[in-house]
């Protein structure tokens, strides 16, 4: 189990510090809610660890299959509501087109996208909207 330190630094910001590592992070409240935007909101590190938890496991699951996804990318975009503020959707775009992958290593893929602990821990209420391109007409 991972521990962090948190600072609230002022200024609608955040200095979180992973102690095993040392590296921290800096958050910023958005624009949108009274912030400059000059950094990654809490919300922004929650849908960015949706992506980031997805390709983690992907990872994991390519090397167990003796393949690779080195170099894939993604898109996220969060989108809020005010009633109450919270996040009410997640779309994630995952872009696997420089990767010469088999129909299988695709449908492992694509069997990945809700099987990680981030999907599985946010409340249901956030729709969690995530594709997979290939570069071929058979995206996932």
């Amino acid at each position: 189990m991972e521990t962090y330190q948190i600072e609230y630094t002022g200024n609608l910001r955040t200095k979180i510090k992973h102690q095993r590592s040392g590296e921290t992070i800096t958050t910023d409240a958005p624009v949108d809610n009274n912030g400059k935007g000059e950094y990654f909101s809490p919300t922004d590190m929650v849908s960015s660890a949706l992506c980031s938890c997805i390709f983690t496991i992907m990872g994991i699951k390519a090397r167990e299959h003796g393949f690779s996804i080195d170099g894939a990318k993604a898109t996220t975009q969060k989108i809020m509501r005010n009633d109450p503020r919270r996040i009410s959707e997640i779309h994630i775009q995952y872009d696997f087109s420089n990767h010469d992958l088999t129909e299988e290593q695709k449908d492992i893929l694509r069997s990945l996208v809700h099987a990680s602990p981030v999907p599985r821990s946010l409340h249901p209420d956030i729709k969690q909207e995530v594709s997979l391109s290939f570069g071929d007409e058979n995206n996932g």
